[in-house]
């Protein structure tokens, strides 16, 4: 087959400069190199021609012999030929070896935090089989600590690069993905980085006001329950809430504490008595804020 001029087949001009048979080398190489046409055997082919052109015209010697006697030239530019050549074949050669070679899987594993731990951060040690193994053989298994930061969410992914399974044919191991799910907590709930939680309490803590614990992710602290307090009204505990940085001298968020005023049931003879008592002496005189309002609105919307 008749060997294409150089020139053509890096599209150049003949009075090209040393600059312009770079940049066309370049652009022809990396469109026909191999890594972007497996198992192109035309691409393969121009990717030589490419090689073998730039080695002659790139080389001044080389260029000038080629330029007097064309391809019949001996000695820089059949050498110069000859040595790219070689080299362009074995990095073909390299590249079909590597391509053989394939990345291990990556391994999963799911990793259940309680709320308190997510919320202030835990290091925890997780035992997974090594997939290094022989198959039907006990799996020595491998360890691995896992640092979680303050805040970590349900769904978030820790990965350990090089830990999942090994490669076939030489090929990079796959990696470790550890998935993190918090399991839901009985009373409390997460907005960002505060914590709400409802607390119940009596009617009469709430008419007469109280102090009552409350539970939060850093322990237990006293609350002051004003005297008439409403079914509902929250209460902020400030620095009560999650980390907002590793830190453990850093910021934190709220606890928000919303009061519910539970009605009794079950009342004994007297308890009730003692109801119906209060009942009957307090009539009208006994401020209910949020009964007053509805009778309020209630008697404009009759007309009274």
């Amino acid at each position: 087959m008749r060997k294409r001029d150089y020139y053509e087949v890096l599209g150049v001009d003949r009075r090209a400069d040393a600059a312009t048979i770079k940049r066309a080398f370049r652009e022809l190489a990396m469109r026909y190199h191999p890594d972007k046409n497996p198992d192109d055997p035309v691409a393969e082919e121009r990717f030589k021609e490419v090689n073998e052109a730039y080695a002659v015209l790139s080389d001044d010697r080389a260029r000038a012999q080629y330029d007097r006697f064309g391809h019949g030239s001996t000695g820089v530019a059949s050498q110069g030929v000859s040595a790219v050549v070689e080299v362009v074949e074995e990095i073909v050669r390299d590249f079909r070896r590597r391509r053989r070679r394939k990345r291990g899987r990556d391994l999963r594993y799911t990793l259940e935090l309680s709320f308190e731990e997510a919320a202030i951060g835990c290091t925890r040690t997780i035992r997974i089989p090594d997939p290094k193994a022989a198959n039907g053989a006990d799996a020595p298994e491998r360890e691995f600590v896992v640092r979680l930061p303050p805040g970590t969410k349900s769904g978030a992914v820790k990965r350990i690069a090089g830990e999942g399974e090994p490669g076939e044919a030489g090929g990079p191991p796959g990696d470790l993905h550890v998935i993190v799910r918090v399991r839901e907590h009985p009373l409390f709930r997460r907005e960002g980085s505060d914590v709400w939680c409802d607390v119940p309490i009596s009617f009469t803590q709430a008419a007469l006001g109280a102090v009552v614990d409350v539970p939060t992710i850093h322990g237990a602290v006293k609350m002051r329950v004003p005297e008439g307090t409403q079914s509902g009204r929250v209460f902020r505990l400030r620095g009560k809430g999650i980390p907002k940085t590793s830190s453990p001298q850093g910021p934190r968020g709220d606890q928000l504490v919303r009061v519910v005023v539970e009605t009794p049931v079950g009342l004994t003879a007297r308890q009730r008595e003692l109801l119906e008592e209060f009942a009957r002496v307090s009539g009208e005189t006994i401020a209910h804020p949020r009964r007053k309002g509805f009778l309020d609105q209630l008697r404009a919307l009759l007309g009274e």
